[in-house]
């Protein structure tokens, strides 16, 4: 009997006084291979690699001179394999664009996908997709040459504006046109790299996508000042990991390895410091570095894993000022992304 249909039993009900049982075996979701049957936690295990989907992009997820991926979302990739294998290098990474992303996921190609991606009804209820915990609050926004002299979205009235394909972009897009009583007109582009040159070639005259990915686009640009980041944000994007469904416990293990890494900003964890914290006589920090019981170990995960994530890659605040912060070609300010205790939306469950 499969582990599935030992779950299936589970459905019970008091019939004259005793429990009746009956077994609901459900099948594999679409697209689900061996991987999605036996357990996506132990595939990567038995791999020793976890296959992580990303966006090449500036600030994201770029190879380095030696070939090494180095970004916001590539540090992400690194904590998920420190904390089930123990080592940060233990990641393949697959650059999809936007149209490939989710096949990609649902045929088993990658065990997660960490490239940008936001959570939609459609794409949780729809689709079928798992979306772990929002690990980056953006909104969509528009890029243009500041000759334009536009200073509110509003005044794109008559405008041509480049839209990703395979996005919500342009429904967002659409929508605040019919908003605001405006025609804009969409022109569709298939990457970064096709946004870049639409613009820089009056093929456009703005962009439209997350403000994350304009920050980037604008790195690309041979005169970067020469363009602005409008004010406006016209959608919610709240950008999270994404994961075939059906399988709990690897949806547990990303959600709380995310979650690590805003909690220990919480505490004032730092890869500085954080071996100096295991001499602690704080419990809550002890309990938190797995130096006292308190964090379930039900999936087999080394007992200082938050430890090891924090070693390898920092907590959230430093991998955001690190790769995407006000210091970085990006500049983006933490906004939202703050903690909530400092007037932020970032926010971890207890680790207890």
């Amino acid at each position: 009997m499969t582990r599935r249909a030992v779950r299936g039993w589970a459905a019970c009900m008091m019939v004259l006084g005793s429990i009746a049982c009956t077994r609901v075996e459900s099948p594999p979701a679409d697209g689900a291979g061996a991987d999605e049957r036996t357990g996506v936690l132990e595939a990567v295990r038995d791999r020793g690699a976890l296959r992580c989907g990303i966006a090449q992009g500036a600030g994201f997820a770029t190879p380095d001179d030696q070939g090494r991926w180095r970004g916001f979302d590539v540090d992400f990739c690194r904590a998920i394999a420190v904390a089930v294998l123990g080592d940060s290098n233990a990641v393949e990474f697959i650059p999809y664009t936007m149209q490939q992303r989710f096949s990609g996921l649902q045929s088993g190609e990658v065990d997660v996908l960490v490239n940008g991606t936001s959570i939609t009804s459609s794409r949780a209820m729809g689709r079928g997709f798992h979306f772990g915990p929002v690990y980056l609050y953006d909104g969509q926004g528009f890029l243009l040459d500041r000759s334009l002299n536009v200073a509110s979205a509003v005044e794109l009235d008559g405008a041509s504006v480049c839209v990703r394909q395979g996005t919500t972009t342009e429904l967002n897009l659409t929508d605040f046109a019919r908003r605001h009583g405006i025609q804009i007109r969409p022109v569709v582009i298939e990457d970064l790299r096709a946004a870049v040159s639409a613009v820089a070639g009056s093929r456009c005259d703005a962009i439209t996508q997350d403000m994350a990915g304009l920050a980037t686009t604008r790195t690309m640009l041979a005169d970067p000042d020469r363009y602005r980041l409008l004010p406006d944000r016209i959608s919610k994007e709240p950008i999270a990991p994404v994961l075939r469904f059906g399988d709990d416990a690897w949806l547990a293990v990303i959600n709380w390895v995310f979650w690590a890494t805003i909690q220990a900003e919480e505490f004032g964890l730092t890869r500085r410091n954080v071996a100096a914290a295991l001499n602690s006589d704080n419990p809550t920090i002890r309990r938190f570095l797995g130096l006292e019981p308190g964090i379930a170990d039900a999936f087999g995960l080394d007992a200082r894993w938050p430890y090891r994530v924090i070693e390898a890659v920092g907590n959230y605040g430093e991998i955001f000022e690190r790769h995407v912060g006000p210091n970085t070609a990006l500049g983006l300010p933490r906004g939202p992304n703050r903690l909530w205790t400092n007037g932020g939306l970032l926010y971890a469950p207890p680790f207890r």
